[in-house]
C-alpha cells in the first residue's frame, strides 16, 4: 500500500511558476508557523483575546513536538517566498524565507462503510489513509493561489507514499474553505455529527475525499 520513501527528501520549487517555494518545514520555521496558524485558528479581538497567548503556546508546544517527530508518513510544508512588499508577515531569524502558509499530512485511520467494503459481510471496517490538517495561508496572501499549491504538493507526496486518497474535515459554516476543497476535487464522504452539533449548535463537521490521479 506504500512505499517508504522518507518525506525529509521532499522539496523544491512550487508546482507553478512564480516566486513561491513549497518546502518540508524545518525547526527554524517554528516560530513563523506558530503565528501563522495562531492568526488563523484564533482571533487576538473580543472577549476571547485573552486566552490568545495561551492558544498560541499551545500551538508552539504541540507543532514542535511533530516536526522533534521521526516518522515516514508526517510532512509539514511550508509556503515561502524570499520577500515580502507585505507588512507583518513572520519570518524566521535563521532564514530569509518570508513563510506565508503552511499545512501538514499524516496517516489516520478511515472508517470504511459497507458499501465501499468488498466483502458486503463486514459491516465496518478501517484503513489507514493521508488526511491533511493545519492548511493556514497569511491574511495577506490569501486568494494568490498559495493554498491550492500545498494541496497541490499534498497529492504528489501522497502519491509517492503510495496512496490513491486524501481525506480532511471542514466546518460546515467554512465557506472558503469549502470552496476551496470543492474546487481542489474533494467531495463529501460523510458527515459528522456529533454531541457539539445536537446540543449547542455548534457547526457540523464535513469529511471529505479526494481520489487522485493515478
Amino acid at each position: 500500500m506504500a512505499s517508504t520513501s522518507p518525506t525529509s527528501s521532499i522539496s523544491g520549487s512550487s508546482p507553478n511558476p512564480s516566486q513561491l517555494k513549497i518546502r518540508v518545514a524545518t525547526s527554524a520555521d517554528l516560530l513563523a508557523l506558530t503565528e501563522v496558524l495562531a492568526d488563523s485558528f484564533h482571533s487576538r479581538e473580543g472577549f476571547l483575546g485573552w486566552a490568545y497567548p495561551i492558544l498560541r503556546l499551545g500551538i508552539y508546544e504541540d507543532l514542535r513536538n511533530r516536526l522533534t517527530a521521526s516518522s515516514d508518513y508526517y510532512v509539514c510544508l511550508v509556503a515561502v517566498t524570499a520577500n515580502s512588499a507585505r507588512p507583518q508577515v513572520p519570518n524566521s531569524p535563521l532564514t530569509t524565507d518570508v513563510l506565508v502558509g503552511t499545512v501538514e499530512m499524516g496517516l489516520r485511520s478511515v472508517s470504511i462503510s459497507p458499501r465501499e467494503s468488498p466483502n458486503s459481510w463486514i459491516t465496518s471496517r478501517t484503513r489507514q489513509f493521508p488526511y491533511l490538517s493545519n492548511l493556514a495561508v497569511h491574511p495577506q496572501y490569501r486568494r494568490l493561489g498559495v493554498a491550492q499549491q500545498l494541496l497541490s504538493r499534498c497529492e504528489l507526496i501522497a502519491s509517492q507514499w503510495g496512496y490513491s486518497q486524501l481525506y480532511l474535515h471542514v466546518l460546515e459554516n467554512n465557506k472558503p474553505a469549502k470552496r476551496l476543497y470543492f474546487k481542489a476535487g474533494y467531495r463529501l464522504a460523510e458527515i459528522d455529527r456529533g454531541w457539539n452539533s445536537w446540543l449547542f449548535g455548534q457547526p457540523k463537521r464535513l469529511f471529505m475525499r479526494k481520489t487522485l490521479r493515478t
